[in-house]
């Protein structure tokens, strides 16, 4: 992924914006399904329309969003597309203050409940559902010896990997592909 695709938030309102848990799953739905109406959004999300609409007004406003205008077929409907592919933030650009501080600690948190709420729901899927995928899904942790930048050279091959399959060619093989959620955490800790 190129640098300018990778939008770096330092503004503590774009990540409290980006924090709500509904907003996080209609920036998941457009990286999943590219851009969409505020209709297609609410059903991919099970959410009512004007809550999505709601949701995706606060985005655009911080600029996570954007409108689509050459996709609409008429001027009443309204796309929506992702304005960066990624972002990131680190909570070190937020400790001048202690209330953004506060709430970048907190979108941490949300961030990896987020994660974790992903992982738990394919464990909650039904036996047939999983059955499908038999043994592709996985878990795995290590421990590993690091400096800090050992650990930033880890990260940025871990994200090389996953940044190709990211944006890989799709073989027209006919076999159906589903979304496949991957995180990783890689965190100083104790055994």
């Amino acid at each position: 992924m190129a640098d300018e695709d990778v939008r770096t938030i330092t503004d503590s309102r774009v990540l409290a914006a980006l924090s709500h848990p509904t907003r996080r799953r209609l920036m998941d739905a457009l990286k999943v399904y590219g851009p969409c109406t505020a209709s297609m959004l609410a059903e991919h999300t099970g959410q009512a329309v004007a809550n999505a609409s709601h949701h995706l007004r606060v985005l655009a406003g911080s600029e996570l969003i954007e409108e689509a205008p050459e996709l609409a077929r008429d001027r009443r409907e309204r796309w929506w597309r992702l304005s960066s592919a990624e972002l990131r933030w680190s909570e070190s650009d937020f400790g001048g203050d202690p209330a953004t501080a506060a709430i970048a600690s907190a979108a941490a948190s949300l961030n990896l409940e987020h994660h974790v709420s992903m992982v738990r729901a394919w464990y909650a899927a039904s036996e047939d559902e999983r059955a499908a995928w038999q043994d592709a899904p996985f878990s795995t942790d290590k421990w590993l010896r690091l400096t800090p930048d050992e650990l930033h050279e880890f990260e940025a091959q871990f994200l090389e990997l996953l940044n190709r399959w990211a944006t890989r060619e799709i073989p027209d093989d006919g076999r159906p592909r589903e979304p496949v959620f991957v995180f990783a955490f890689g965190v100083p800790g104790r055994p």
